[in-house]
């Protein structure tokens, strides 16, 4: 349990003795810390529930607390109790955090089977810097939802059964009309080597998109082409999975050097055989209906305060849309995956698009009221004009490129503070690119995930302030000290009350680490967890420059210190596991 939860139980109690609600009990983190550590704002709406005076509501609370764990509980203002733990209490609470390898985060209960929807990638295309904040973010609300004992699987969604493949078809089969992949009387087998790489397609892509928007004639044939694809045609099916198998080594590539992984690959092309089942049932249960020559569904409500247009389910071509497989996708996922909650880790701008789908999934039956449909929309990567991040030339840039690019800048950052100066090249690269993601992670997710924030390369990599470097430096000279320590022979011991304001600021700040965790489970936001990684680092370097662990002479206060140093590491490295932040042993 989270020391704010057992606060807010014993509190909880305090209310429900004196015969109001023990939800008024809630406990916080102090917004004054000169009044105390912590504090309960309960009584104001308790005694507006009861008609009571709040300061004599409060201070008959106070009177039915158990008052044992706290050195203080006082009250202020209209009706504020403000709580000090006692010292001893403190480091009993820390000493069991220390204990627990999950450092106080409860377990959730019931796990429920997750599905957390991110990335987003196109095949023949390359993943640039719109595929960022997803990526981090998911990946961040994967791991965090896992470690608080869901069941959850990350899925990527490829983008690959919609118009783009149409019109690659259309171009190929344009350039190589010899191919047997275009001749209908071919029975196969087809070649099992790709006639296509990953540039090849690449280049076309933008070729063939360009000659839609100019050609009516080629628009024509990339239509025909989609639909004949989705509608089987073999040759079709056989180069269409040669797109997408180089596609998806290429996308690999590029989030392994980003460090995320998905536990699924799935795509819209996963569930193509429910496609039509679904379409035939929505329109005899009349869910479905035709509207100049389309078939739509309609999802708008009569409470709606904006105008929500009509899903479209299939085009007047008899084409299918991502809105339809969005819906099919829905449905493959509860009754194949057993998924309970499904989280879309997507562009806020995409937020009408999903309102359609899941309306429609709920107004056709396929998720009930019990099933968890969300759109955690993230904002955009802005450069430093405050415009979306483009590339000179004016394109979107490669992530790639921005990997390499954050990778080289932290290189010399190295350089410039001297760090990891006599190491090997090859350990060197490894510690460079280990700062180089931390700074660019962190400078995503310490921003909340709807927001837009600057990319600022030169901030970003700096050691100095709330960045990922500072971070994983702080790790690196916990680690040195805890290597020193064994070196000389010592040991953590136990937990003591604090002797000093920093040594009791190091455990207030460990303590709320469950706290932080849960509020980003569930409101589904990193930057909880990436601003009290921060904190904790902040909060260490003013213990390490007041208490001087490896030179005290009281042998049991240096083994309660030395305790807290290795609890500051677990749970550290812990916050930074769940940002997806790795760190190096030493720099």
């Amino acid at each position: 349990m989270s020391l704010l939860s057992e606060l807010s139980s014993i509190f909880g109690d305090a209310f429900e003795k004196i015969g109001l609600d023990r939800v008024f009990g809630e406990v916080v983190v102090s917004a004054r810390p000169d009044l105390g550590q912590f504090q309960c704002n309960g009584a104001l709406p308790a005694a507006k529930s009861a008609k009571r005076n709040p300061r004599e509501l409060a201070e008959e609370v106070i009177g039915a607390v158990d008052s044992s764990r706290f050195s203080d509980v006082s009250l202020a203002g209209p009706g504020f109790i403000n709580i000090t733990l006692a010292d001893e209490a403190l480091a009993a609470a820390a000493e069991q955090m220390r204990a627990d390898d999950r450092f106080g985060v409860e377990l959730a209960a019931p796990p429920r089977v997750t599905i957390v929807d991110y990335g987003g990638p196109n095949v023949a295309k390359e993943l640039h810097v719109g595929h960022l904040r997803p990526a981090i973010i998911g990946e961040s609300i994967k791991r965090t939802l896992r470690f608080v004992g869901h069941d959850v699987l990350g899925d990527t969604h490829l983008g690959d059964w919609g118009a783009p493949m149409g019109q690659l078809l259309a171009e190929l089969q344009q350039r190589h009309p010899e191919w047997v992949y275009f001749d209908k009387s071919f029975d196969g087998p087809y070649p099992e080597a790709p006639p296509v790489t990953i540039e090849d397609l690449q280049e076309l892509y933008p070729i063939a998109a360009e000659r839609v928007a100019s050609d009516p004639m080629f628009a024509a044939a990339a239509r025909r082409a989609v639909v004949e694809l989705q509608n089987g045609r073999p040759g079709y099916l056989a180069l269409w999975q040669h797109m997408r198998d180089v596609s998806v080594e290429a996308i690999k590539a590029v989030y392994d050097l980003l460090g995320v992984e998905f536990d699924l690959w799935y795509g819209e092309s996963t569930i193509k055989d429910r496609l039509d089942p679904l379409v035939a049932r929505l329109v005899e249960d009349g869910i479905a209906y035709e509207s100049d020559g389309a078939l739509i569904v309609d999802v708008a409500e009569p409470d709606d305060t904006k105008e929500i247009p009509p899903l479209m389910l299939v085009k007047s071509d008899g084409a299918t849309l991502y809105t339809t497989w969005d819906v099919a996708t829905i449905e493959d996922r509860i009754e194949d995956l057993g998924a309970e909650v499904m989280i879309y880790v997507v562009d806020v701008r995409q937020s009408l698009h999903f309102e359609q789908v899941f309306r429609a999934a709920r107004k056709a039956g396929i998720a009930g009221d019990d099933i968890v449909l969300e759109h955690d929309g993230n904002g955009t990567v802005n450069g430093l004009d405050g415009k979306p991040l483009k590339t000179r030339e004016g394109g979107l840039p490669l992530l790639r490129a921005l990997i390499d690019d954050v990778v080289a800048r932290a290189e010399r950052r190295l350089d410039e503070n001297d760090l990891a100066t006599d190491y090997s090249e090859e350990e060197r690269t490894e510690i460079a690119r280990a700062v180089g993601l931390a700074a660019l992670k962190y400078g995503d997710l310490r921003n909340h995930r709807t927001s837009d924030y600057i990319f600022d390369l030169e901030r970003f990599t700096s050691f100095e302030g709330k960045t990922g470097p500072y971070l994983l430096y702080g790790v690196v000279r916990i680690r040195s000290i805890l290597r020193e320590a064994a070196a000389r022979g010592l040991e953590p011991g136990t937990i003591l009350a604090p002797a000093n304001e920093r040594d009791r600021g190091l455990m207030l700040q460990l303590l709320r680490f469950a706290e932080a965790v849960g509020r980003a489970a569930e409101l589904r936001a990193p930057n909880h967890v990436a601003e009290f990684a921060y904190e904790l680092v902040a909060e260490f370097s003013r213990f390490y420059e007041a208490c001087h662990i490896l030179s005290e002479t009281d042998q049991e206060r240096q083994a309660s210190w030395l305790a807290l140093v290795e609890l500051t590491l677990g749970v550290l490295h812990a916050a930074l596991d769940l940002l997806g932040i790795e760190s190096p042993d030493r720099m």
